[in-house]
């Protein structure tokens, strides 16, 4: 007869499920793994930049800067932002493809996206004025959704509402003064 194993019974299953994990969270993981890939993109382009990670808001911001402002890195931003946007995309699907988890990481490079949400702040305002000087609605240029999200949150804090329509890269949003 084999000999019996006595099992313990776990005494406090709430200290169990509330122990702080150990290692990184899954959002600094996925910084890392992002800087890593982006690090070894700057080599093989032979394009000197600091990779900047920060997590906030429940989402990693990846940031590439340099000392100096660098052609290098304005060509990674390309004309309106489409290689950073093409680049952003590249990183999250290495992000999926070590993880199996989809990201909702930030690239940014050069300052770009502080550049760029200072220019929407103002096509927000500039579309509330319109409303108050008597358009029934303002229609946007189209643009992507971590970008129309940033005009959804600033024509709220305006007063009025804002709407997104169309499909693909003619999303754009609708402006009104609501009810």
């Amino acid at each position: 007869m084999p000999a019996e194993t006595e099992i313990e019974p776990v005494d406090d299953l709430a200290a169990t499920a509330t122990a702080t994990p150990t290692g990184p969270s899954r959002l600094e993981e996925e910084g890392d793994i992002a800087a890593d890939y982006l690090e070894e993109l700057l080599d093989i382009a032979d394009i000197d930049g600091d990779i900047d990670i920060e997590v906030r808001n429940g989402r990693t911001y990846i940031s590439i800067v340099a000392d100096e402002e660098s052609e290098a890195l304005r060509d990674l931003v390309g004309r309106d932002g489409e290689v950073l946007e093409a680049l952003q995309e590249l990183t999250r699907l290495s992000v999926l493809s070590a993880t199996d988890t989809r990201s909702r990481l930030v690239l940014d490079i050069a300052g770009y996206r502080d550049r760029r949400q200072g220019v929407l702040l103002e096509l927000a305002r500039k579309a509330v004025e319109d409303l108050k000087d008597g358009a029934a609605s303002v229609a946007l240029p189209p643009m992507g959704a971590y970008e129309r999200k940033i005009v959804h949150d600033a024509v709220a804090e305006l007063g009025c509402l804002s709407e997104s329509e169309g499909e693909g890269a003619r999303r754009h949003i609708v402006v009104t003064a609501g009810q």
